[in-house]
């Protein structure tokens, strides 16, 4: 059992304040990894910044996917699986996406199961792709801006998995029943 405080907008430390209501107002409600991570505003404010980072990227909402539940299920995170499910759903993304990622089966898109493959390329070789990987990724279409994003995904994603990991945070009652 964890012991970490959920921090509402009174508990948080002063700096977190205005980030969840940021959150609060983005998501409709403060979702559980933000109220942990308000602990430490630095992580908060950060999470934020390299979530709104890679939303902002050139990947396409099925692409997001991809790289985010490629992340999550190698990592093996009990909360950001079903919250991004959720986000998928929500974003519109093909659901066989979250649905095959989770089954360990290949995506049905060419370009899409590449950009799955580099990304575990990138998380099991800890970066180290060689020259015949990121010649695979760019052969289905991405490049090196591609290359670089998936290490921004990569980022936010540890930030969010490892704090779920230490934090054993709850899941948000709009995700409980992608769990």
């Amino acid at each position: 059992m964890s012991d970490f405080k959920l921090h509402d907008k009174e508990s948080a430390p002063e700096e977190s304040k205005k980030l969840l209501e940021g959150s609060e107002k983005a998501f409709g409600m403060i979702p559980n990894l933000h109220a942990v991570m308000a602990e430490a505003p630095g992580i908060l404010n950060a999470y934020q910044q390299v979530h709104e980072l890679f939303v902002n990227s050139s990947f396409d909402k099925d692409e997001l996917t991809v790289v985010w539940q490629t992340i999550n299920v190698f990592n093996e995170c009990h909360y950001c699986i079903p919250a991004h499910t959720a986000i998928a759903k929500n974003m519109g993304a093909d659901d066989s996406i979250t649905d095959n990622i989770k089954a360990g089966k290949p995506l049905g898109d060419d370009k899409l199961e590449a950009l799955r493959q580099f990304t575990l390329v990138m998380l099991e070789k800890r970066g180290n792709a060689d020259e015949s990987e990121l010649e695979s990724f760019y052969n289905a279409g991405y490049g090196q801006r591609q290359a670089l994003e998936v290490t921004l995904g990569i980022a936010q994603k540890t930030m969010s998995n490892f704090t779920n990991h230490i934090a054993n945070t709850p899941i948000d009652e709009p995700f409980k029943k992608f769990a």
